[in-house]
């Protein structure tokens, strides 16, 4: 045991920037994990920490050991944890790194059912527009479009599986300027944009027949990722042509405030993922939430297949 705690607290060195910072994470004394990472220096031959009186710093040795022990440290808890989950149901933390866009309208119910079927799990939802190395942030699992992701993830359908992109405008903006009829006449118009977290702008792409037409139109106003009702609010106001989620402006073209522009050239693309680490031991929380996810994937194949083939409930 003495053997692991060592390990911890040299992971707690390395990640606080020092014996001091690795106390306060810890809430032990600096002079113990000074001599946690000493008794490791000695048993392993090595020096870990390059230290002088102002800095401490890992050697490449030091680098080494915390890139194996990290993710060899993280199955161990997640092992001793499916093992007393043995018996009762899943409990604990459940870290989800998620885009704004999910937040709005998909998650919230496929969250209220799940926190609603496993009481003991608690949630904590990070909004991230940016695409996030999940462990490095923190969180066991992330909600993401069609990413590349890295080799040890794991994707799963979350969600709808297709979604679809609309343009609008207010009634008033359309009378002063006029319906645009092909989306290169955007470019005559003032658009209402979004920008990533990176800094880059959404480019607006459009479809129609097979064929696929790419626009970067002028800005007259553009927001964050983030801030997506203020755009919505000043398309109202008649500042210029969004382009976004079809199911957030849905009530405002139903009741008019808005209408549709290019309708026919609206893009469809592919619902979001959940992604997470392939590790051979996941947390309770995570893994009943994967569970829970699939199971729920499954019911829709099965209810789609059931209405395509006229079935209707007994």
């Amino acid at each position: 045991m003495r053997d692991q705690r060592d390990l911890r607290y040299f992971i707690a060195a390395a990640r606080h920037g020092g014996f001091r910072g690795a106390a306060r994470a810890t809430s032990t004394s600096a002079s113990s994990i000074s001599e946690a990472v000493i008794r490791l220096e000695e048993r392993l031959g090595v020096r870990l920490f390059n230290r002088t009186t102002r800095s401490v710093a890992l050697t490449q040795a030091g680098e080494t050991l915390l890139a194996r022990l990290v993710p060899a440290l993280e199955e161990v808890d997640a092992a001793l944890e499916a093992t007393s989950a043995l018996g009762k149901g899943p409990r604990g933390l459940l870290r989800l790194n998620v885009p704004g866009a999910v937040t709005r309208t998909i998650l919230p119910p496929i969250l209220e059912r799940f926190l609603a079927a496993h009481p003991d799990i608690t949630l904590e939802l990070i909004a991230n527009d940016g695409f996030v190395d999940v462990l490095a942030s923190g969180a066991d699992a992330g909600i993401r479009y069609e990413e590349a992701l890295s080799q040890d993830m794991i994707a799963v359908p979350i969600g709808p599986r297709s979604q679809r992109f609309a343009a609008a405008a207010a009634p008033n903006y359309l009378e002063r300027r006029g319906h645009p009829r092909h989306p290169h006449d955007l470019l005559s118009h003032d658009c209402i944009r979004t920008r990533f977290p990176g800094g880059a702008l959404g480019i607006w792409e459009f479809e129609k027949a097979g064929g696929v037409v790419k626009i970067d139109p002028p800005a007259r106003m553009t927001v964050s990722t983030q801030a997506v009702d203020m755009a919505i609010s000043a398309t109202v106001a008649g500042l210029g042509i969004l382009m976004t989620f079809d199911g957030w402006l849905e009530p405002l073209l139903e009741d008019g405030r808005l209408l549709p522009v290019l309708e026919d050239w609206w893009p469809t693309f592919s619902g979001p993922f959940l992604y997470y680490p392939g590790r051979r031991h996941m947390p309770p929380p995570l893994r009943a939430f994967v569970d829970f996810v699939k199971a729920e994937q499954a019911d829709e194949r099965a209810e789609g297949r059931s209405r395509s083939q006229g079935i209707g409930p007994l």
